[in-house]
């Protein structure tokens, strides 16, 4: 503010002094990021728009083809598949149990990014209007949808180092699928999160049937080739010949950043809980089984009951057969007065009743013979953040003749 100051002696006609005053009445402050973000909100409207372009052309290339270059995070937000993808730590304990051992770290790490549930199954021809949480809220809500299982567990293999892209398809038992690629060092491995199995890129049992479509942190690549079964399809997606590309060659070494934390922290769950959990599955199915068998009596065999419960926990993470060394003479000697019919169930916990329904499934209740006896044993392996194994082993017990 400009203020002009006359002597007090002197008449107004007589020159005066001018003073400049400031007077605060505020600030603002532009970080440099934000500025950044703007223009990278542009070029994201631009690459968004370029994703629906280039599936529609995929689309009409291949019309039965999975194809999906965009998604919504739970916040309504549209964004790339390949924000997606990074590298982030699997839990600690499943590191420490086989410190000398890279493979067996592997498949125990796709088994627990299958024992976490699945959302159930929805019609899901609109790819494009797909839903998909973070890997950390999958982890912190321990469910998620196909696409969510194999995005965690493509991000827990770049932790490692392993060249992993997350593939859609379809598979022969389960329909559209989301499984993970891994480029070893003279071959594809095909990783299924649902139900943690790995199969080579030629293996006849390997339930995929088609490859139509991968996405990695840097691109999206549509299978264009015309025979698209795993054993035909040629995997490397740098052969324009083989697989469109969604961004050009000059784009993909732009970093665009990850959705994804800088990291997932993980609780221990509550083992004490676990144990109330596998006392109640117990009790109740003791009590289902003998609810089954209305117009039978059910004895229990305890001796085989124990021995059971040594050797499920064994299982849980492949050590021995079921017979184990420990449990090997006391089965033997079941084995030589009892012919026993059983199975150990494994599955990941959703609820009591689910439990109850896969063991009745299995008929093992409805044995009719005079005199059979039962066992029944089960088993709760936690790990963190209350995602469960679940074992359950019931079998019946004829005395020979």
């Amino acid at each position: 503010m400009m203020t002009e100051k006359h002597e007090d002696h002197c008449l107004k006609s007589c020159s005066g002094h001018s003073y400049i005053r400031k007077n605060w009445l505020g600030s603002i402050v532009f970080p440099f990021s934000a500025l950044l973000q703007q223009s990278e909100f542009l070029d994201q409207t631009e690459v968004l728009q370029r994703a629906q372009i280039f599936k529609k052309n995929c689309k009409a290339m291949f019309p039965n083809r999975r194809i999906v270059t965009t998604v919504f995070n739970d916040e309504g937000i549209q964004f790339l598949v390949t924000r997606y993808i990074k590298a982030l730590n699997p839990p600690q304990q499943l590191l420490d149990i086989f410190l000398h051992n890279s493979n067996a770290t592997f498949d125990l790490i796709a088994r627990f990014v299958s024992l976490i549930p699945f959302v159930p199954n929805t019609p899901d021809e609109n790819d494009g209007s797909d839903i998909w949480m973070t890997s950390e809220h999958c982890i912190s809500l321990a469910i998620g949808n196909k696409e969510e299982h194999a995005i965690l567990l493509c991000n827990f293999f770049l932790y490692f180092g392993k060249k992993a892209l997350v593939l859609l398809g379809t598979s022969v038992l389960e329909g559209h699928v989301a499984y993970v690629v891994t480029q070893e060092t003279n071959e594809y491995l095909l990783w299924n999160p649902s139900t943690g199995q790995c199969y080579k890129q030629f293996d006849p049992f390997c339930p995929l049937k088609s490859v139509d479509c991968l996405f990695d942190d840097r691109n999206v690549w549509f299978n264009i080739q015309q025979n698209n079964t795993p054993m035909a399809v040629f995997f490397d997606y740098s052969k324009e010949s083989f697989w469109k590309h969604l961004l050009p060659k000059n784009v993909q070494g732009t970093k665009i950043q990850s959705i994804q934390p800088e990291e997932i922290i993980y609780f221990e769950t509550d083992k004490s809980m676990v144990e109330d959990l596998r006392n109640r599955i117990e009790r109740t199915l003791k009590s289902k089984v003998m609810e089954w068998r209305p117009k039978h009596p059910t004895h229990w065999n305890r001796q085989c009951t124990f021995i059971l419960r040594q050797i499920l926990p064994k299982l849980e993470f492949g050590i021995g057969s079921f017979v184990s060394s420990e449990g090997d003479n006391e089965f033997e000697r079941i084995l030589q007065f009892y012919w026993v019919t059983g199975f150990p169930i494994q599955m990941p916990y959703i609820d009591v009743q689910s439990i109850i329904d896969a063991v009745y499934q299995t008929g093992i209740h409805s044995a009719e013979f005079p005199q059979t006896e039962f066992a029944l044993a089960v088993y709760i392996h936690p790990y963190p953040n209350n995602i469960l194994s679940v074992w359950v082993y019931l079998a019946s017990l004829v005395q020979h003749q």
